[in-house]
């Protein structure tokens, strides 16, 4: 049964397989929803419509025919925006899953972020931010996001401090009595062990 399962699948897509090779590349959104405007003139004919979200987004940005040498990240902070629009040759994200390394040509991925340390690679050069969380937005052409709730590079960490927080934290999680105490202070935890290793490596 399932030898078959393959030539059935060919023959259900029929000449639409035929038509259209799989690819990761999506195309890009409509300027209106069209469903949107021809309900609209059925009870407003004559009010021209509203503008919906998709009015104000930018066409996405087709992907590319062949890998680009380079990858474009964007890195923002609800603050102020770190990295925009700049070519480097790799990141790796501290993703939920591991650490994670995007090259140009990476498969569009949505990643969570983790407390730890994102790097930057531009020829020789690394560049290392502590981030607290966030996501990472892998797009199929070669441009990533990433959106972090704090982030410091780090070379301006201080080791004292983070020995500090990490000793107070782990005091606070032996001598947690609630839910919540303990929930607190295993979040001041983890984050502290992650900055001490941030440094150590």
């Amino acid at each position: 049964m399932y030898r078959h399962a393959s030539r059935r699948l060919i023959q259900v897509l029929g000449d639409r397989g035929r038509r259209r090779s799989f690819s990761t590349g999506l195309p890009a959104p409509p300027s209106e929803d069209a469903a949107f405007v021809e309900a609209w003139r059925k009870v407003a004919p004559n009010i021209d419509p509203p503008k919906t979200p998709l009015a104000f987004m930018k066409p996405r940005p087709p992907t590319p025919s062949s890998i680009p040498s380079k990858l474009t990240v964007n890195f923002v902070l609800p603050y102020q925006s770190e990295i925009s629009n700049k070519e480097v040759d790799m990141i790796i994200v501290p993703a939920t899953t591991g650490q994670m390394g995007v090259l140009p040509g990476h498969v569009a991925t949505i990643a969570e972020l983790e407390p730890g340390v994102l790097s930057v690679h531009e020829g020789n050069e690394v560049t290392k931010y502590f981030v607290s969380s966030g996501f990472a937005f892998i797009h199929a052409n070669s441009v990533t996001d990433i959106v972090a709730v704090e982030a410091v590079p780090v070379d301006r960490i201080d080791p004292s401090l983070v020995q500090k927080g990490l000793a107070d934290s782990t005091q606070k999680l032996n001598s947690a009595t609630t839910d919540l105490e303990k929930s607190e202070a295993q979040i001041g935890v983890d984050v502290h062990s992650a900055l001490n290793a941030a440094l150590s490596g």
